[in-house]
């Protein structure tokens, strides 16, 4: 196989990574219109929460990327274009959190409207990832070498940990294990609180990436980890310590 593997449409050859992470958008917003329940929130401030969203993953995805490789920045000047063309999902998870968190302040809402977000990220990021495989090495998602049966050739002859692969798999398991739970506690009457879902799909990939992470060639310069896993582990202290899930709240009915 040879990488990128480009997608042709007719005459048309689009590039993967572009292609899945276009579709990624698209699909995931549909997904969220389709899923997300209807409350005593208004849409015009919901709308500013997508807002918040959308603009705190921006920035949070290119400023971790920055920290990823201390030396870049000292020579900013040479790298700015390798630098500005970065960026991370971890870093555009919890920036959007920061975002969601300000735009509600800003317009007033009080519950918690993560768990509206929690199946449409599932299912945008493992679609992206579809196009972070299909693009090979130029990626750098890509793991280290291995000898594990799981080694990938990306055709350069050296079999490698196909983490984008493991990424669509972790989110194949963990969004039914999700779903059969909120079912089942709905069933036998004991919906979970707001904000639960969220919090339980943010830890779960933050841990995920966190162990992850040991098995790509990115630079490790803090004490022995990179910097999305020291963003991983603040993030999971504060959905530990810091994130406060609230009682169900009851659902306007149209």
């Amino acid at each position: 196989m040879q990488f990128p593997v480009y997608i042709h449409i007719g005459k048309l050859v689009i590039h993967p990574h572009f292609l899945f992470e276009t579709l990624a958008y698209f699909l995931g917003f549909r997904v969220y219109l389709w899923t997300r329940r209807k409350t005593e929130v208004p849409v015009k401030n919901m709308f500013w929460v997508i807002v918040g969203a959308a603009i705190g993953a921006a920035l949070g995805s290119k400023l971790l990327f920055w920290f990823e490789n201390p030396e870049l920045l000292k020579s900013i000047g040479s790298h700015w274009t390798e630098l500005m063309a970065g960026k991370t999902i971890v870093g555009g998870l919890l920036g959007g959190l920061i975002g969601v968190e300000l735009a509600k302040k800003m317009v007033g809402i009080t519950r918690s409207t993560g768990d509206d977000f929690v199946f449409p990220l599932l299912f945008a990021i493992g679609i992206g990832r579809i196009g972070c495989f299909l693009t090979g090495l130029d990626d750098h998602t890509h793991g280290i070498p291995t000898n594990w049966i799981t080694g990938f050739d990306y055709g350069d002859g050296i079999p490698r940990h196909p983490t984008q692969l493991y990424e669509i798999g972790f989110f194949l398991v963990f969004g039914i294990v999700l779903f059969v739970i909120k079912r089942r506690r709905a069933a036998r009457g004991w919906p979970l609180a707001d904000g639960a879902m969220y919090q339980a799909f943010m830890f779960g990939y933050l841990a995920f990436r966190f162990c992850v992470d040991f098995i790509k060639p990115t630079p490790h310069p803090y004490l022995g980890m990179n910097n999305i896993q020291i963003a991983c582990l603040l993030g999971m202290l504060y959905f530990i310590f810091g994130y406060h899930t609230q009682p169900v709240r009851k659902e306007s009915v149209s």
